[in-house]
Formats: C-alpha cells, structure tokens, sequence
C-alpha cells in the first residue's frame, strides 16, 4: 500500500488538494477514486489511469463527459507519492509549464527532506 500526501508550499497552501476540491462533484468524486487506486497500485497503477510524463513526473488520468482533468505527481523512497499539481487539460498533449511546476516542487520537497 502506497501513501498519497499533498505537496506543501511554503505559505501552507496544498495546490493539488485546492485544485481537486475546487473541481465538480463528479470530476472530484473520479479524481478521489483514482488516488485510491494510487494508493493500492502505486507504480504498478498505468494507462489509462496514470500514465508517465518522464524524469520521474506521472499524471493521474481523469474524464467526466468532456471535462478532462489531470494531477501531477512523483514518487519518494518508502511508498509514498506526492501530489504536486493539478490542471484541467484542454490541448492534446500535457503543457510543458505544468511539467515544470511539478519539478520544481519535487526538487523543493527532496531538498526540505534533506534538512
């Protein structure tokens, strides 16, 4: 069993969770299915449902009618996996932007870990 957690920025807003909750009742109530299937799954969870954006990045997968979500995320040593960021996704292909962002918050989360 894996743990899911949300990434903590550093004025104690969580992005991923904000950006979950602020979703309709159906995306969110599929988007909290699909983490607990992180949870069960883990790195064994695959398309359609995650799918991996490379240099340690995976996406969550979610549709609700033509709404399309996705929510960002990486793993730490130990069964965890940190939600960094969520978008709704309306070009074919993840924008870049959003890849970063999840970078970024990974490196910051390593590096407090490290302290």
């Amino acid at each position: 069993m894996f743990t899911v957690e949300y990434y903590e920025n550093d004025d104690g807003s969580y992005p991923a969770e904000e950006f979950i909750l602020a979703q309709n009742d159906k995306m969110k109530a599929k988007l909290f299915r699909l983490l607990e299937l992180l949870e069960l799954k883990g790195n064994d969870l695959r398309e359609p449902y995650s799918k991996s954006l490379g240099d340690g990045i995976f996406e969550i997968r979610a549709q609700s009618g033509s709404d399309i979500t996705r929510v960002l995320y990486f793993f730490v040593i130990g069964k965890k996996v940190i939600l960094t960021n969520g978008f709704v996704k309306k070009t074919q292909k993840t924008p870049q932007e959003e890849i970063a962002i999840a970078k970024i918050r990974r490196d910051c989360y390593l590096k407090r870990k490290e302290l």
